[in-house]
């Protein structure tokens, strides 16, 4: 994955499209800055969809500061770089197999409570990682331990 994002970065500079660009060298910049903090030699493409869900996560943080101070210019910019950064990212998983998956993995260590939820996101984690936004998987597992 990151041989591609390099190669975008390359296309983009070819063909002199700044926002792509200057997206794309901000996720090579974060992808770095991970490797160097975790002294690793090269980063795995798992670690690569967890850094682009960060950086899309962020992005939607600023645009509800930007609505808040009427700034659609930023806005529409931001929502640019959310779609460029997407087009990196799997496919996501939908509510219902989301479901099954949480289904599964309280079966999985017998959780009978909500106090089991830690030991079903242990489970749950590497499964749905950069697949599924983690919050709507911890009100599954809420609903269900319920």
């Amino acid at each position: 994955m990151l041989e591609r994002i390099t190669n975008d970065i390359k296309d983009a500079m070819k063909n002199k499209d700044t926002l792509k660009l200057s997206t794309l060298r901000m996720l090579k910049g974060a992808i770095d800055l991970e490797r160097i903090n975790k002294k690793l030699d090269k980063v795995s493409d798992e670690d690569i969809v967890v850094i682009i869900g960060k950086q899309i996560k962020t992005r939607k943080e600023s645009i509800a500061e930007f609505e808040k101070g009427s700034r659609q210019d930023l806005i529409d910019k931001t929502n640019d770089e959310i779609n460029i950064l997407s087009t990196y990212m799997p496919e996501m998983l939908k509510e219902e197999e989301i479901e099954s998956i949480v289904c599964d993995a309280i079966k999985e260590v017998n959780a009978t409570s909500i106090k089991d939820m830690g030991s079903v996101m242990k489970v749950l984690s590497p499964k749905v990682k950069g697949k599924a936004d983690m919050s709507l998987v911890s009100t599954i597992i809420k609903n269900k331990l319920n």
